[in-house]
């Protein structure tokens, strides 16, 4: 039966974080602690799982290569030492179809940088393709996607988080799309010119702006995915209600399993999408995933302003904080099992039409899943699938299948308008 919990390794890692509680209320010696730590799920997958993943497009709708390489530059086309995507582990867990995020920090929103940085970024996407063009491509559509995969060639199509580089400028819209961006995030951690954002408590548009409504029809007609990941649920009832085709969530994950973080969807909201034909791509991030991982941030950041509150701004103890805090209370990985607990819960809910992956690798930090730790583990994604009864079909689905059919939908939708 679709579905099917798998407890075994979820209920060990629930003791260990009990432990971890406990260790802070001094109740438990470090020795315990570190023992339970030990007590993690171990994952491999079988030659089906491998197979089926080399044998089948991979798309993840959500990548952060290109701020990861802003950041601090290294050759992706070849293997790195640090980060979760390069060419040789992209090959090994047969990922093929990357969405390359587009990222613009909302600090630079309503300013012409935020439109330069974007160009800048999608520059450094073409340059990965120029350097090894045998291995990499861009991927404007799903036949491309289709095509690169017969030539062997992993698809990098091009994802915007954040649309404040449209800096209301229907011109800017047209030239993103001319430079193969297919997706746009409508805002990301502040309300932004088209959208509130689900972290900002502002929320001055009480949804969509009314150029974001604007904003909606343009894309519509122009063939580029609305992403409602990061808007507010306003917002994203609003888009739902006036696109003509189906919407993504490029990076989200289930509220049920995270109440109050509203970044994450509620049932009623994946409910609407599966009525509008849409895919929720799920997040691979702890925080995405688990609550605990999100309490264990709260906890950090209540003991870091304790500090402050103690010491002062200028405390030594500050430099390095989040490391010792992690010796002292060790982070709450999630599980791979718990991310199947997302797929399988859309599933009850709407279907396994409407669900994806969108891994939020190199974007999310060290808080990456047991058994999820960089690209080249999708075949434990497809072990665990297997093992919960799916079939190769729905496989296909989840893998691929059902954001490839939200893009082919788009793209239709402007062709004929």
């Amino acid at each position: 039966m679709k579905g099917r919990l798998i407890k075994t390794h979820f209920s060990k890692r629930k003791c260990a974080l009990a432990l971890t509680t406990l260790f802070t209320l001094g109740t438990v010696s470090e020795a315990t602690l570190a023992a339970a730590a030990q007590e993690q799920p171990q994952y491999s997958a079988s030659e089906k799982a491998v197979a089926i993943a080399r044998e089948t497009i991979i798309v993840d709708g959500h990548i952060d290569v290109p701020y990861r390489v802003k950041n601090q530059w290294v050759d992706v086309t070849k293997a790195t030492e640090d980060g979760d995507f390069d060419y040789p582990r992209a090959v090994e867990g047969g990922l093929n179809a990357p969405f390359m995020s587009i990222y613009v920090p909302a600090s630079l929103d309503n300013s012409p940088e935020s439109t330069q940085l974007a160009h800048l970024l999608i520059d450094s996407v073409e340059a990965i393709v120029a350097r090894a063009p045998d291995k990499f491509a861009i991927a404007r559509s799903p036949s491309d996607v289709k095509s690169h995969f017969e030539k062997g060639v992993i698809s990098l199509p091009l994802g915007m988080e954040n649309g404040s580089p449209i800096q209301g400028n229907l011109d800017n819209l047209n030239d993103f799309y001319e430079r193969g961006i297919r997706y746009i995030t409508l805002a990301h951690s502040q309300s932004n010119h088209i959208s509130d954002s689900s972290y900002d408590l502002r929320r001055q548009w009480k949804g969509l702006s009314p150029f974001g409504k604007q904003l909606v029809t343009e894309m519509n007609n122009i063939g580029i995915m609305l992403d409602i990941s990061h808007v507010s649920d306003d917002a994203f009832y609003q888009v739902v209600e006036l696109t003509k085709v189906p919407v993504i969530a490029s990076h989200s994950s289930l509220r049920r399993f995270t109440p109050g973080f509203e970044r994450n969807m509620n049932d009623d909201m994946i409910k609407k999408l599966g009525e509008n034909g849409g895919v929720i791509m799920i997040n691979f991030g702890s925080s995405f995933v688990s609550k605990e991982a999100g309490q264990w941030r709260t906890g950090l950041t209540n003991a870091r302003k304790a500090l402050i509150k103690e010491e002062g701004e200028d405390s030594p103890k500050l430099e390095n904080f989040e490391a010792q805090y992690r010796k002292e209370v060790p982070y709450p990985y999630s599980t791979l099992d718990e991310v199947l607990d997302h797929i399988d819960h859309v599933v009850e809910l709407i279907g396994v039409e409407h669900v994806g992956i969108g891994s939020d690798y190199d974007g999310v930090g060290d808080s990456l899943p047991i058994g999820l730790k960089d690209v080249a583990s999708f075949p434990n994604l497809v072990q665990g699938l297997l093992d919960r009864d799916y079939s190769r079909e729905d496989i296909e689905k989840i893998l691929s299948g059902n954001l490839l059919r939200v893009w082919q939908e788009v793209e239709d939708y402007a062709k004929s308008h």
